[in-house]
């Protein structure tokens, strides 16, 4: 069976420099939500990236309601940001890394 994540890259607008802790707070509040949901595999800010803020891989299943989950990100529903969406079909031991 395959498995698929999608990965949303979060990348700074005009207004990136204008984010306030307020708006911080709703992100991570919106990332602990979707975590308890079991939404997200992984997530965090990139360093020494220019114009990326951070990444979210979401565990969904479908692109079309990980693409929802991008349009509710405070930081891109907002204004302060956009964002990717790719599909990354993963590969590990259980699938012999797609072999």
């Amino acid at each position: 069976m395959e498995k698929w994540l999608y990965v949303m890259m979060i990348k700074k607008g005009k207004t990136y420099n204008k984010v306030t802790k307020a708006v911080i707070t709703r992100h991570v509040e919106n990332l602990r939500k979707l975590d308890a949901e079991g939404k997200i595999e992984l997530c965090g800010p990139f360093k020494g990236y220019p114009g990326v803020a951070g990444m979210v891989v979401f565990r969904t299943e479908s692109y079309e309601e990980a693409e929802a989950l991008c349009k509710q990100e405070p930081l891109v529903a907002e204004g302060f940001a956009t964002y990717t969406l790719a599909a990354l079909q993963v590969a590990d031991k259980e699938n012999d890394y797609l072999l």
